[in-house]
């Protein structure tokens, strides 16, 4: 894979992003990450899963804008059903999953860290945030009812409205993020808590995890193709287009 690779650490599975210093998400990293969720989900040596960049400036960027910009309708309609999958499956993952925030964490890229089940993040100048808005484009709907169960009815709507970004004090506060830890010590401290949890019965872990997320996994599934389409109508909107490309220029 060239996008993603998968490091084993005695039972933990650290799966890296490895595109380029803003992993961007294209096609073929949210591709090859799909097939690494089902290969750690379904190897009964791994115990638990971090998901981590391969640099420290980007944990991601978040979605591809100036790929996804050129692409035709119905291929953005693909893309964007596959991304949900893959948060949808990361979401349910049936072992524990962290976080390992390295570097900044925007848009698609905070939304596969609201995804885990915990999330590490680097002291410092680290960023995370929802900024769809900004784009002319809702908050894809897993990741708002995923960060309603995690923050709360009301942080969540702050997040998604102002569509600003935080610092790692202020994300703890928030509660978005579990700790903030010093910037050598997030990978090892997310697999050392990956251990932790994936030494507990790992049957009655997937149980209790099952329980936890599959209200939130039943509201996404029943709404999930209208929010779709919804999302789609307005990345083709004059509005979007125009936010998109004014992006664009700062990418």
């Amino acid at each position: 894979m060239e996008n993603v690779c998968i490091e084993h650490h005695d039972g933990v599975a650290l799966v890296r992003l490895t595109r380029s210093i803003t992993n961007a998400l294209n096609f073929d990293l949210v591709n090859e990450l799909q097939e690494c969720l089902h290969t750690v989900g379904n190897d009964p040596d791994v115990c638990g899963v971090v998901i981590a960049s391969f640099n420290e400036k980007f944990f991601s960027i978040g979605l591809d804008i100036p790929y996804l910009y050129e692409l035709t309708k119905k291929e953005v309609t693909f893309f964007y059903h596959k991304f949900n999958q893959v948060c949808i499956s990361l979401y349910t993952l049936p072992k524990p999953t962290i976080a390992a925030v390295t570097g900044h964490a925007v848009a698609g890229g905070c939304i596969l860290t609201l995804c885990c089940d915990y999330r590490f993040i680097a002291e410092g100048r680290k960023l995370m945030g929802l900024n769809e808005i900004k784009l002319g484009v809702p908050v894809p709907y897993p990741a708002d009812c995923i960060l309603q169960q995690i923050v709360g009815t009301q942080t969540a709507r702050e997040i998604v409205y102002t569509g600003e970004f935080y610092l790692p004090e202020q994300l703890v506060k928030m509660g978005v993020v579990d700790c903030v830890l010093p910037l050598r010590e997030v990978i090892s401290k997310a697999i050392e808590k990956a251990h932790l949890l994936g030494g507990m019965p790992q049957k009655a872990c997937a149980i209790i995890k099952r329980n936890r997320v599959e209200a939130v996994e039943a509201r996404i599934l029943k709404h999930l193709a209208e929010k779709e389409q919804l999302f789609i109508e307005c990345w083709y909107s004059d509005e979007a287009r125009q936010r998109l490309r004014e992006a664009m220029e700062k990418f």
